[in-house]
């Protein structure tokens, strides 16, 4: 496990804009390592801005879009095109306005598709194609994904991972279908604390008083079932992403926060 790094923005427009220089960065730099880089996008207002305040900046040219796969953390299990889906706002926010490679692009399943309103199907499949994309050097059957970005809920739930439901006890599969979430909509589709933990680096992203909560209890030594936010962890860095109000009540003692 590696020990989370805090950084606290003194605004949540500064954080978005802040947290896009950083993602443009580490895509830069595993492109020219690697030849192609990997990026798991969370949806909610924080990962939204995140995505608008990429679209507006200069510095996104720098980034081979062609060569980045995309995957989602978790999803909304409705219809192809509701504006509630996490895909359906990013395409919106972003991802229509840049030259991303349509196969690289890896939505998880609607609940029109191929698999109907099968949740669990479409999580099967969602694993699986997790799996053929993972490699021989890759930890386990996900790929190694260079940054996994989750926002982080009031309730301290990350992707569809909430505080006491089965999703967030399951030590095997990497994608299990949600039912009885309690945030609507209450069937959803989710990654996995282990397939998070595959990640080289999770970035978790809070900001607005309604999250100080949250984040101090993530970062108080919880345990990972009554807050899933504390078990999301990368494999070489844990990156919390905070403004000044979701950074409000944390043990700075214990976690004493950048300034930005």
């Amino acid at each position: 496990m590696t020990p989370p790094q805090l950084v606290v923005h003194r605004d949540k427009e500064l954080m978005a804009q802040a947290a896009t220089a950083r993602l443009i960065t580490r895509i830069v730099d595993a492109q020219a390592a690697r030849g192609h880089a990997s990026v798991v996008l969370t949806g909610g207002r924080n990962g939204n801005g995140l995505l608008a305040a990429l679209a507006a900046a200069p510095a996104r040219d720098a980034v081979d879009w062609s060569r980045l796969d995309l995957w989602w953390g978790d999803e909304r299990f409705l219809p192809e095109g509701d504006p509630e889906r996490n895909v359906t706002q990013a395409r919106e926010a972003l991802l229509d306005a840049v030259g991303l490679d349509p196969a690289r692009v890896h939505a998880m399943p609607a609940s029109d598709g191929p698999y109907g309103e099968d949740v669990d199907e479409a999580a099967a499949a969602y694993a699986a194609e997790l799996a053929a994309a993972a490699g021989p050097e890759d930890h386990g059957p996900v790929p190694s994904f260079d940054v996994l970005m989750l926002g982080v809920g009031p309730d301290t739930h990350v992707a569809s991972l909430f505080p006491e439901l089965p999703a967030v006890r399951e030590t095997e599969r990497t994608v299990v279908g949600v039912h009885g979430a309690p945030k609507p909509p209450p069937v959803r589709i989710s990654l996995t604390l282990p397939a998070i933990r595959a990640a080289r680096e999770v970035w978790l992203l809070a900001a607005g008083e309604d999250k100080a909560e949250a984040a101090a209890i993530a970062l108080s030594g919880a345990g990972e079932i009554q807050a899933p936010a504390a078990g999301a962890y990368g494999r070489s860095r844990t990156l919390w992403l905070l403004d000044a109000a979701a950074a409000s009540r944390l043990p700075r003692a214990l976690y004493p926060p950048a300034s930005a």
